[in-house]
């Protein structure tokens, strides 16, 4: 059997589509029934037979309770921890250690405990790192503190480091190193809230570059690794790279809008982070649009290499604009209910 964290967020949904192509039975994790929700609406307005998730075996647990973890896992032998937590806030740091670093800690050792035989773990590129001479990046990369590394990339670094104490104990694991992930979700928060802004404001764009990645890439990514004989390694896996010129003018005739003609000057960049600052100062609920840490780093480029992943396997992502037209044709009901 087979077991998912994270189930109901972004690439959770996406990994659980993946996995239901197969007949081996899933148990997925879920908090509270608005979260298994977002799958059901994720799957209604992807195109996917709903019906598809009465095969899941629900159960009620959290990452920060270990003994709901240890029962969760009774009769799993493959754990997919894609639980965590994604903010660049710099007010949430204990948060982001708690669910992120003791939440993983809390996996790894109950995996340990349980006897799981494989565990795949979704972690990010900002694990791997960022300084201001950095321009490749790539399994091999050092994590140095710097100013382009927020406290999210910290905690995503520490919990690998989890996951990598788990390894050594015994416990065969492969790591995948995500750049930002694309998928249908909520407009308002993670990667998908670029297409809920871009929907309102289609105008401008930002300076720099990144890489990308579909989320049915990844979860099939994950997949493949999980049912492979490779153990004990870390991929970074990224479509390609592109500047946020190229994304947003995707995003925007995505939506059937004209393509963004103004690069936004940085002293607005800077402005806007140090609003959001404050508006998160006074309001510990909103979350920053950006913050000083997302405004240096999308002024600069970074490249990331996923070619190791490809001399382990024989995959083909598929095509970023085809994605990004995808999630736009699936939002755009809800996007336009909201106006």
């Amino acid at each position: 059997m087979i077991l998912v964290t994270g189930a109901t967020g972004l690439l959770g949904s996406y990994l659980l589509h993946e996995l239901l192509q197969y007949d081996e039975p899933i148990r997925a994790i879920f908090r509270d029934p608005e979260s298994k929700n977002k799958v059901f609406r994720m799957f209604k307005a992807t195109g996917i037979h709903v019906s598809l998730l009465q095969k899941v075996e629900w159960v009620t647990g959290d990452i920060l309770d270990y003994f709901s973890l240890l029962d969760a896992m009774q009769g799993v032998d493959k754990v997919y921890h894609c639980a965590g937590y994604v903010s660049f806030s710099p007010f949430d740091k204990e948060k982001l250690e708690k669910i992120n670093v003791e939440g993983t800690a809390n996996v790894v050792n109950a995996a340990l405990e349980s006897g799981i035989k494989k565990l795949a773990y979704c972690s990010s590129v900002a694990a791997l790192g960022r300084t201001e001479n950095t321009t490749v990046i790539d399994e091999k990369s050092q994590f140095k503190s710097s100013r382009f590394n927020s406290q999210y990339a910290l905690s995503k670094f520490a919990a690998e480091r989890e996951v990598w104490r788990a390894s050594a104990e015994g416990l065969d694991v492969v790591i995948v190193n995500p750049s930002i992930i694309f998928g249908y979700g909520d407009p308002e928060s993670g990667s998908t809230k670029m297409f809920g802004t871009l929907y309102k404001h289609h105008h401008f764009y930002g300076k720099g570059a990144t890489g990308f990645v579909g989320a049915a890439d990844v979860a099939r990514i994950m997949r493949i690794l999980m049912e492979s004989n490779i153990v004990n390694e870390r991929f970074l896996v990224s479509e390609g790279d592109y500047t946020y010129k190229q994304i947003f003018t995707w995003i925007a005739r995505g939506f059937g809008k004209s393509a963004p003609r103004f690069q936004i000057p940085v002293w607005v960049l800077a402005l806007v982070w140090r609003f959001e600052w404050l508006l998160s100062k006074l309001n510990p609920s909103h979350h920053p649009l950006i913050t000083r840490e997302t405004a240096a780093t999308s002024l600069k480029s970074y490249s990331y290499n996923s070619e190791k992943l490809m001399n382990y396997i024989n995959f083909h992502y598929e095509p970023l604009p085809k994605v990004i037209d995808s999630i736009c044709k699936a939002m755009l009901p809800e996007l336009r209910e909201k106006r």
